[in-house]
């Protein structure tokens, strides 16, 4: 992304490109993706996140479903620039793929977990990353 359109301090950098993530997760993913660039680094170290939100009625109104609530929303968090360049290899090599995988896994699940609310976010540690997933069931699940 060209500096005059980064939007953030110069000692800051995003680890990856949509063309980084248009290279591994292909178009026909990609045309289901809302991409977002962070502007501030986040706390705990992570770089790359994804969430869907679950097809529920009460979250969109009037009992029908907006295209958005299905696509996937994944953001880039910054890093001080001096990072970049072995973050975004790390990230590439192990994160991206892994972020394909966890996408198709998604779009293949049954039609329950269309109900459930997922994320997933990667942060370097060394020479890997650490990948945290979280997932939201609605309704709750029953006790016991």
């Amino acid at each position: 992304m060209p500096a005059r359109n980064r939007r953030l301090p110069r000692h800051l950098s995003w680890p990856l490109t949509p063309t980084d993530l248009r290279a591994v997760l292909g178009e026909p993913l990609m045309d289901e993706v809302s991409l977002i660039f962070f502007g501030q680094p986040w706390h705990d170290g992570t770089l790359l996140q994804v969430s869907r939100n679950g097809l529920t009625t009460s979250n969109y109104g009037y009992s029908t479903f907006s295209p958005a609530w299905s696509r996937l929303s994944i953001g880039i968090v910054p890093l001080p620039a001096g990072e970049r360049a072995h973050a975004r290899g790390v990230l590439r090599a192990q994160a991206l793929p892994e972020l394909r995988d966890w996408a198709d896994r998604l779009r293949r699940a049954p039609e329950t977990r269309a109900l459930t609310s997922h994320s997933a976010s990667w942060r370097v540690t060394g020479h890997g990353v650490a990948r945290r997933e979280d997932d939201q069931c609605y309704p709750p699940a029953e006790p016991g």
